[in-house]
């Protein structure tokens, strides 16, 4: 099965990347997960919001792989237990779908990348740091995994 992250933000600080890549390199090998980072637009007078998030969706769109599914992380997506997150990975491995996560940059997302989306899951009510979405992303799939594989990482 093939993941990708994509999110918007890069020179990310050492323990967004220390705490990714931790949970990343326990996934077991036949899961991929790569990570495309999303330069945000810059902030410059003038530019509105809806502006920004415009630019950072063209670019979310030029890098999206083709024929996946779309998972918007946005705060007002449901939120799934983790063993309800399980049971949908489970689903994607056995389709044999590529599944394409989108985090979104200090503004959020435009809605028209919402509205493309297969889903859209909360992380928490929180509003969160999209750093921190990112350790939190990959904590989840590596957790799934382990439910899904009897590891004992994960205990009810």
């Amino acid at each position: 099965m093939k993941c990708f992250i994509l999110a918007v933000g890069h020179k990310m600080p050492d323990w967004v990347n220390t705490g990714y890549f931790e949970y990343i390199k326990r996934i077991p090998r036949e899961i991929s997960v790569n990570l495309i980072e999303i330069k945000p637009e810059k902030r410059v007078s003038g530019k509105t919001v809806e502006q920004l998030l415009l630019a950072e969706y063209h670019r979310i769109r030029t890098v999206l792989p083709h024929h996946c599914r779309i998972q918007v992380l946005d705060e007002s997506g449901q939120q799934w237990t983790t063993k309800q997150f399980a049971n949908e990975m489970q689903g994607w491995m056995d389709s044999g779908d590529a599944i394409a996560f989108v985090i979104g940059g200090a503004d959020g997302l435009h809605c028209d990348i919402k509205h493309t989306a297969n889903a859209l899951i909360a992380v928490s009510k929180f509003t969160l740091p999209h750093g921190l979405v990112r350790v939190v992303l990959a904590e989840q799939l590596y957790r799934a995994i382990s439910i899904i594989k009897n590891h004992p990482y994960h205990r009810d």
